[in-house]
């Protein structure tokens, strides 16, 4: 269990040593002495990215619909991508990717749609994205 952690320099205190830690993970959270969170978005999201495809054939069922699949979507990988987001202050950097794995998984359930105009599939736009997933 030690080999999580990342160890800087020593801390005396009243003759008692404590390690300063770079980072632990406590709670299933992984902690920084910067309150850094970027690898705890990482972590997060290739957390959720074993989900999604743990449950990868069943984005091209077609015995689901729409509606369970975003059910799926909402209850078994979100979670697990958003576990502790309450205590994140995110950047902007941060946020788009968070955006994009949810993109993906959206347009995975969304699938392309055919233009009759130009005769070609046609990828969803992150905007018609958000207005299909709209509860």
């Amino acid at each position: 269990m030690r080999s999580e952690f990342k160890t800087s320099h020593n801390i005396t205190i009243d003759n008692s040593s404590l390690e300063r830690m770079e980072q632990l993970k406590y709670l299933g959270t992984t902690l920084t002495y910067q309150n850094s969170i970027q690898e705890e978005i990482k972590s997060r999201l290739k957390s959720g990215n074993v989900c999604y495809h743990s449950v990868k054939n069943l984005w091209s069922s077609s015995l689901l619909s729409k509606n369970v699949k975003i059910n799926i979507n909402r209850t078994i990988i979100l979670p697990v991508v958003l576990y502790g987001c309450e205590t994140w202050s995110l950047t902007m950097g941060e946020k788009c990717r968070l955006r994009v794995s949810e993109n993906r998984v959206l347009r995975r359930i969304f699938s392309p749609k055919w233009d009759n105009v130009t005769g070609e599939w046609k990828k969803l736009h992150n905007e018609e994205l958000n207005d299909l997933n709209s509860p």
